[in-house]
Formats: structure tokens, sequence, C-alpha cells
């Protein structure tokens, strides 16, 4: 695996026509006028560099040597018993999609009148697109970020969801995408819109996996619109083969008095791009977001946050950790924004870093721009080793120094697992984080 400094030094051609699979994606003609725009950005924007700001700790241009191809539905057959593994929601719901196409023969879904809609967006833009327009494509902005134009143009297909006002939907809903196929360069542009009307409340797990180790591009934009007074947990889970490349995107759009949760936790990949964003646009919103990543020799984990305070008596808390060990590189980049109008913010931002090897390497860079003088803003980042006097306590109780190690590290992860209230999910990341923190040890 490429050491992700080296990567640093290379300077990336112009894009490859893969990346460009020729016709924009399926829709009717109001999506085609999105695409249309957004497939021109993608000339004007230009692939990324270490040279743009928003770009420098991460270069994608070992991507461009791979032989990119559109990842085809007619992979090697996938069975229930290969996505039981992976399967998180219980008794919920959940859409499967196998590189990238929905599998309804694999998937739980809500039965005839349940009030919860969800399923493919591909079924939803020709059965009923109307609902779709005033939201897909309009949330997450492709205007200056590559990848967002480069979904929005060319989406096959991916989950909608959509609740209706006021009710509550108990059982949590899993999307699950399988990258299945074993031809090295395949690229899955997914699109997810989860909508939650007034009054709603829902549990999301977004899931990314692989069942083989070929190197794939996940390219994923995930569109929320919560209505005033909802409620969304979102819990999303990255954890694909470590030759992957993952690039997502998430918007989220709060009316008055919404409550979105969110995690996001990384652990594998080559390089995992991950940019969640909040548009606070109404008087009462408040989000909480919470990520842990773990990576190792060769990987670079990066977290981009912006929350964004548009409106007065909005509230906003992030809490990153990152453990690092070997030689890999973490990056956190996290903007509390608060314009003119939006008086009474209170945003909180902590970034947290555990780095366990000489050779890794944290960038982080925590950011306020404010222009709004009665507020309560913090922000604060550490990088640090692992306390020795905790060690040397733990030693004298009877711990060796591996064990010693690991039980600081999992308590440091722990800060932020034990904010997901999906049981399941925690089970499945208390599991996860044992087997690698084996890895982590040194």
């Amino acid at each position: 695996m490429m050491d992700t400094r080296k990567q640093m030094e290379d300077e990336p051609a112009a894009a490859p026509d893969a990346f460009f699979p020729g016709e924009l994606g399926p829709g009717p003609a109001w999506l085609q006028s999105v695409r249309q725009r957004a497939r021109g950005r993608l000339g004007q924007i230009g692939f990324p560099t270490v040279r743009d700001e928003e770009w420098r700790f991460t270069n994608m241009a070992p991507l461009l040597q791979w032989p990119l191809h559109a990842a085809q539905s007619d992979g090697r057959p996938i069975g229930p018993a290969e996505v039981k593994p992976f399967r998180l929601a219980g008794q919920g719901h959940c859409l499967v999609f196998v590189d990238g196409f929905f599998r309804p023969d694999l998937s739980v879904l809500p039965g005839r009148g349940a009030a919860l809609q969800a399923g493919s967006l591909r079924a939803q833009l020709e059965a009923n697109p109307r609902e779709l327009e005033q939201h897909l494509g309009c949330h997450a902005g492709f205007d200056t970020h590559y990848f967002t134009a480069l979904n929005t143009a060319f989406f096959q297909d991916g989950a909608f969801i959509s609740v209706p006002a006021d009710a509550i939907i108990e059982k949590p809903v899993q999307l699950l995408y399988l990258a299945a196929s074993g031809r090295p360069g395949a690229a899955v542009h997914a699109r997810n819109l989860i909508l939650v009307h007034g009054g709603g409340s829902l549990k999301v797990i977004e899931t990314y996996a692989s069942l083989t180790e070929a190197a794939h591009l996940t390219n994923a934009v995930t569109e929320v619109s919560l209505g005033p007074g909802a409620r969304l947990e979102h819990c999303r889970l990255q954890n694909e083969n470590e030759r992957a490349f993952h690039v997502a995107a998430v918007q989220a759009v709060q009316g008055r008095g919404s409550h979105w949760l969110s995690h996001s936790i990384a652990t594998g990949a080559r390089l995992a791009r991950n940019q969640i964003q909040t548009l606070l646009n109404a008087e009462g919103a408040e989000a909480i977001l919470n990520g842990l990543f773990l990576a190792r020799d060769g990987q670079l984990m990066d977290h981009h946050t912006v929350v964004d305070h548009a409106q007065p008596h909005c509230e906003s808390h992030e809490f990153y950790h990152g453990i690092l060990a070997g030689r890999s590189h973490g990056v956190f980049n996290g903007k509390i924004f608060v314009r003119p109008n939006a008086q009474k913010t209170n945003a909180k931002q902590t970034n947290r870093n555990l780095v366990l090897s000489e050779n890794a390497v944290m960038d982080t860079k925590p950011q306020l721009e404010i222009f709004a003088d009665d507020v309560k803003c913090t922000h604060g980042a550490t990088v640090g080793q692992l306390n020795g006097e905790a060690l040397f306590y733990l030693r004298s109780r009877g711990l060796d120094a591996a064990q010693a190690r690991r039980l600081l590290i999992r308590a440091f992860a722990d800060g932020v697992v034990e904010r997901v209230t999906l049981a399941p999910v925690r089970e499945h990341l208390e599991q996860l984080l044992t087997a690698r923190f084996q890895g982590l040890e040194r």
C-alpha cells in the first residue's frame, strides 16, 4: 500500500474519461437539467489536487492511475447468506444494494400501506418524481464539489426514504451497500434521499462494506431534509476493504425545532473522505455530530464538517475522535459558520486524536467564522499519545502492556461509540473495534 505522504508529492493529470461514463443517469426532464448543470461544473471545478485548500492534506491523484469503469449489476451471485453478517437493523427494514444496484430480493421493505416509504430512488423517480423535485439535487451543492457534481450527473440508483408528518418510525432502516465486483476499478455513485416531514422520527443506518479485496471507488451522496420538529438519528459506517477509495458527502437541511444526531464511523478503505454538512435553517434547530476513525498503515482518513447556523436560537455540538497507528494519516477540518442573523447561537466543536506511532500524521484544522455578536461558540483540538501515568496505573494493577494499551484505546473510542442509541449498532461496533484494536497496539 502506497505511503500517503508519498502520494502528497504526486500531481494528478486531467481526469480520465472513466469519470464520465457517457450518458447522464436516468430521470425526468427537471432532473436531466440538474444533471446537465452538474456535468458542466466538472470541467470548471477541475479534479481536486493538493493545491486546493480543501484538499491539501488529501491527495486523490492515485485514483487517476486506476482502470476505472462503471460498476455493473451482472456480477457474481449474492445470496442472503452473504448479506446476513452485515445486517444491523435487527427486526427493522434493510435496503440492499450490490455494486450500486438495488436488490429487492435481498431487502426487507415496509409492508403495503405502511406509513414509511423506503425503497429504490430510481423506482421512485419512475413512479412519483414530483415528490423528489424540491429535494433531489437541491441540498447537496455541486458548484464547488467535484465528486458531488460527478455523483449528481451520473448516479444510477440509491435509497429513497420518506417519513410522513408526525409519524414515529420505531424500527430502524438500514441502507446496505456491498461492493461485490472482483474486477479492479469498479466505480459506484450512490445517491440517497432521506425526508422526515414535520414531527416525524426515524433512525437510519448507512453501511458500506466489501465482499472482495478488489480495489473500487465508492462516491456517495446523501441528502437529508428535516421538517419542523422532525428527528433523525443517522449512523454512517464505512468498513470497505483497504484497497478502496471512499468519497462521501452528507448534507442536511433542518427546519424549526428539528434534531439531527449524526454518527460517522470510518475504519476501512485506503483513502476515505467524508464531508458532513448541515444547514440550521430555522429557529430552535439542533445538530449533534459525532465521528470516529481508526487508521493504520497506509490508510488516510479525512473528515470535513460544516455547521451553518443560518437562523437564531440554534445549537450544534461536534465530537470527533481519531486513532492513528503505523504510517497512517488523519485529517479533520471542521468549520462552524454563524451568519449575521443567527443571534443566540450555541455551538461547540471538539476534535481529539490519539497517535499510537511515531510515523502517524494528524492534520487538524478547527475553524470559527462568526458574523453575529450574541453567541456562545467554542472549538478545540488535541493530538496526543497514550497517557503514561494511566498506563503505569493499569500495569500496577496486573495488566500487561498490551492489555493496558488496549483498554485505554478502547476507552478513547467509547467516548463516541456510547453516543449511538441503536443497541445493535453499538454491539457491532464493539465487535469491530475489538478486532481492530489488535492491530492498533503498536
